[in-house]
């Protein structure tokens, strides 16, 4: 099989060695999954199976010429971990079951995983959706994060981990699932049309946050929550 041809996995640290992550949309598994993951992992012998920060399961420590078959046993979709696209969608319980949620962050998560998911990208980008300020899928450090709170969604942009991590600038407060949804659309828009090469972040950095919000917004810019 040709190097570019590879089905999708990571190489690991000793240069030989793959792992490969499931899709695992909002972070839900169920039984049936769980067995199957649990019976190829055996199968193959992988040396771990690891929970990734991305709320996926990794199999980890496979040979080159099993990634072919590895993904047809799996019968899954493959997470996108690398290269330029929307990563998986980090989700925290929200009011499906969280005592302490405000809005539904996995009804969202899952419906901003259905549009996204794997969308190729200018740039690498990420999202999370938290369903109270707790903030416990990180939603100020994604690309786009949405948090929520009793009076609606806030949604924050341009955060990223990594070695220069930023905290992200907040853009909208008070937002609708629909509100929320679109303001999502327009950044999305604007990163592919703008074809930056840069994360979110760094662009807001470069040509102001008021510049981004107004041309995000429209006549609804002004101060957050206005």
């Amino acid at each position: 099989m040709a190097k570019g041809d590879r089905p999708p996995a990571i190489l690991q640290r000793d240069g030989e060695t793959f792992a490969v992550a499931v899709d695992m949309p909002a972070g839900l598994t169920n039984p049936e999954q769980l067995r199957r993951i649990a019976n190829v992992a055996e199968k193959y012998q992988v040396a771990a199976i690891k929970l990734t920060g991305a709320q996926r399961l990794a199999l980890v420590g496979l040979k080159e010429d099993q990634l072919e078959t590895i993904w047809q046993d799996l019968g899954m979709n493959p997470a996108h971990a690398i290269g330029l696209g929307v990563r998986s969608v980090k989700v925290c319980p929200g009011t499906t079951f969280c005592k302490r949620g405000m809005q539904d962050s996995v009804g969202m998560g899952l419906k901003l995983h259905d549009k996204y998911f794997g969308m190729q990208m200018p740039c690498k980008m990420k999202m999370a959706v938290s369903g109270c300020p707790m903030h416990c899928s990180d939603a100020p450090v994604r690309d786009i994060g949405l948090a929520g709170r009793k009076a609606g969604w806030t949604v924050y942009v341009g955060g990223c981990v990594g070695p220069a991590p930023r905290i992200g600038d907040v853009l909208a407060q008070g937002l609708s699932d629909e509100g929320a949804l679109a303001v999502v659309g327009r950044i999305v828009d604007y990163v592919v049309e703008n074809g930056l090469r840069v994360r979110l972040g760094r662009h807001i950095e470069q040509i102001g946050l008021e510049a981004f919000r107004e041309t995000i917004l429209g006549e609804e810019a002004g101060s957050p929550g206005d």
